[in-house]
């Protein structure tokens, strides 16, 4: 007998039985360029060393249909940082009727996350940009999370087993640069009341390397008439332990369409720490214009009381320009 010839010939059909299972992924990216200016008390807190920059990631995505007609989606956002091999991958399982089922290695906002600030805006939220500051929100990052549509209302669901958790995962692998905490668990409902109304409101818990649970609640609304649109919402975070931080943050918006390749917006973020005689407050004035395949992005946001602390400001100005080919 050919030994040789029977391995070669074993290695060729485990070849092709495996390239069955072999999908393609496609790539895609932004060609963005960027101007940022940052002042104020915590300006040295952001990156001052450069204002223009340009986007450095490339996303690859791919998907096939199984044949009970379920849909796998892959994703891996890959970064040009030298230090970074990618900034987030998810896996989502689409069921149809069922709902769609997903894990996200390190941002993702199933949940209560996914309602952070969900305010009309021409371009990003209003403290986007501003020095480290305080929010009352649901953390995003790595885990599951499940969305299905109910009687008219979108419902999304988020779960993680440690939150914090921040390096790289890979199959077999586990991460230990933080502490576990508890779980992490949310779930948020979205419905359209009226026309031009929509109502959103979750609830979750947030743990703690202490066993000390934060409660999250979220309540809001947005209206549409005519080319204008509204906003209101109101984030609550409390902490279990005694004597531990609470926060409050109240956030509303107006964004205006002035014709179809151009529109403003203002908004305003202001929070509340217990125990902190000081309130955190941030304004955002924004527009976004469009013109065949070049969109223009303006932003100038500044905010006072940062980290709730008296005197401390942080101020942003950024312009983007991004191409489309």
């Amino acid at each position: 007998m050919n030994i040789k010839k029977v391995g070669l010939t074993a290695l060729a059909g485990s070849l092709v039985a495996t390239s069955a299972f072999a999908g393609s992924l496609s790539l895609s990216g932004g060609a963005k360029l960027s101007y940022v200016s940052n002042d104020g008390t915590q300006a040295t807190t952001d990156n001052v060393a450069g204002s223009f920059a340009m986007d450095q990631e490339i996303s690859a995505s791919g998907s096939g249909e199984l044949e009970n007609g379920f849909v796998v989606t892959l994703s891996h956002g890959m970064s040009g940082e030298e230090t970074a091999k990618s900034d987030t991958s998810s896996l989502t399982l689409d069921m149809g009727d069922m709902g769609t089922l997903s894990y996200n290695d390190a941002d993702g906002h199933p949940g209560l996350a996914g309602l952070e600030d969900f305010m009309p805006m021409a371009y990003e939220q209003a403290n986007d940009g501003i020095a480290t500051h305080n929010m009352a929100k649901q953390p995003s990052g790595q885990g599951f999370g499940y969305s299905t549509t109910l009687g008219g209302a979108a419902i999304s669901i988020g779960y993680s087993d440690n939150i914090g958790a921040s390096t790289d995962r890979t199959d077999g692998e586990v991460d230990t640069t933080v502490k576990s905490a508890n779980s992490t668990s949310s779930i948020s409902v979205s419905m359209d009341l009226a026309e031009g109304l929509t109502v959103k409101a979750g609830v979750g818990t947030e743990g703690q390397a202490d066993s000390k649970e934060l409660d999250h609640a979220t309540l809001g609304f947005t209206y549409a008439f005519g080319p204008a649109k509204v906003g209101y919402q109101l984030n609550d975070e409390e902490d279990s332990a005694a004597g531990g931080t609470d926060l409050e943050t109240e956030i509303y918006a107006i964004s205006f369409m002035v014709n179809d390749n151009f529109s403003l917006s203002y908004g305003e973020h202001n929070t509340e720490k217990s125990g902190a005689a000081v309130d955190q407050e941030i304004e955002s004035i924004q527009a976004s214009y469009s013109m065949g395949g070049v969109s223009i992005n303006l932003k100038d946001s500044e905010g006072t009381g940062i980290e709730n602390t008296g005197g401390q400001t942080s101020e942003t100005t950024e312009v983007l320009l991004t191409f489309a080919f």
